[in-house]
């Protein structure tokens, strides 16, 4: 508990707490249930999707091609709705499957061929959302089937107000991120995998040296970070119920500036699946905070660049103190022999 106290989490939780109070004086509305049910029904893919790019940046790198997997995969699991089958476990089976394919090509040609994670995923981005405008021609599929409508739609504990009289309840989208949460902290914290992308992103030459395999742990990276995207997109479609090719443009410098503002370290090694929620939830505040309290859509890419410049700052300062600390320990203990 003293830990948290101190960490950054718990600065990330005063600075919401205080945006929260400021927005709901300006506007009450704000606190509404109705109004909190939207932000997380609206944020959630962004948290799903933080989740991957989080297990990314801590090896130390970037994945720019989410937008493209995402929309890929949800035009995959389009068409099969719409031509061969209904069954939704077979869309989140079709758009996990996309996904994982194209986040392995993006960490085989990172891990193999020592492509810059930034250059190969930027081209893999092009690659793909290409292909898909020119193969679609950028067209919605909207006839999707009813049973998987029917799904999206579903909503549990149905006891919140709904401002109009009626009730509401929680999305059935969260149970999938509550399930993703669970899975990413679970690779991360329990699994021999999980402790070797800290070790990649600390250091690499470290890691090879103590035995972990470098390339297979970027290559299962960016499988996952595919994976995520895949099913954010079944997700997506669940609830948006048609498919909009480009509806993700610009979507990866969204999940990346959740995750800084999440503090995750730009340069690996450091990074919190609770950070990164904090993360997403100060960008769905300000967002909507923003919206609510009619200030232009412009302030609010000021506000989160700036923020995210903050948090970079605050990350490389907090880095440069533990050297200097580390090495006046070394400075110390050669004095003492």
């Amino acid at each position: 508990m003293k830990k948290f106290v101190k960490s950054r989490e718990m600065g990330l939780v005063i600075l919401l707490a205080i945006l929260m109070v400021i927005i709901s004086v300006k506007n009450p509305a704000f606190i509404r249930p109705s109004n909190i049910l939207n932000i997380l029904k609206t944020n959630v893919i962004l948290a799903i999707v933080s989740l991957g790019m989080l297990v990314v940046m801590i090896t130390g790198g970037i994945d720019t091609s989410v937008g493209a997997i995402i929309s890929t995969a949800t035009l995959v699991t389009g068409n099969i709705m719409v031509r061969i089958t209904g069954n939704i476990w077979i869309a989140f089976l079709a758009g996990a499957v996309t996904g994982i394919f194209i986040g392995i090509l993006n960490g085989l040609l990172i891990a193999y061929i020592q492509i810059p994670p930034i250059v190969a995923t930027l081209g893999m981005y092009s690659i793909v959302s290409g292909t898909a405008l020119y193969i679609t021609k950028g067209a919605y599929i909207n006839n999707l089937p009813d049973t998987f409508t029917d799904f999206g739609r579903i909503t549990f504990l149905n006891i919140f107000p709904d401002g109009n009289g009626g009730k509401m309840g929680i999305p059935i989208q969260l149970v999938f991120l509550a399930a993703l949460i669970g899975l990413t902290y679970f690779i991360l914290h329990f699994t021999k995998i999980g402790r070797g992308i800290f070790a990649v992103g600390g250091n690499r030459m470290s890691a090879e040296r103590i035995g972990y395999n470098v390339n297979k742990i970027t290559v299962f990276v960016y499988g996952y970070m595919g994976f995520i995207c895949g099913i954010a997109g079944v997700v997506h479609t669940s609830i948006m119920r048609q498919v909009d090719p480009n509806a993700f443009v610009g979507y990866d410098m969204q999940t990346i500036a959740a995750v800084i503002l999440g503090g995750v370290n730009v340069m690996g090694g450091e990074g919190t699946i609770t950070g990164t929620l904090l993360g997403v939830a100060l960008f769905a505040v300000i967002n909507n905070g923003l919206t609510l309290m009619k200030i232009s859509t412009y302030w609010q890419s000021i506000i989160l660049g700036a923020l995210m410049v903050v948090s970079i700052c605050f990350v490389v300062i907090r880095k440069n103190q533990s050297e200097k600390r580390q090495i006046k320990v070394e400075i110390d203990q050669e004095v003492t022999k």
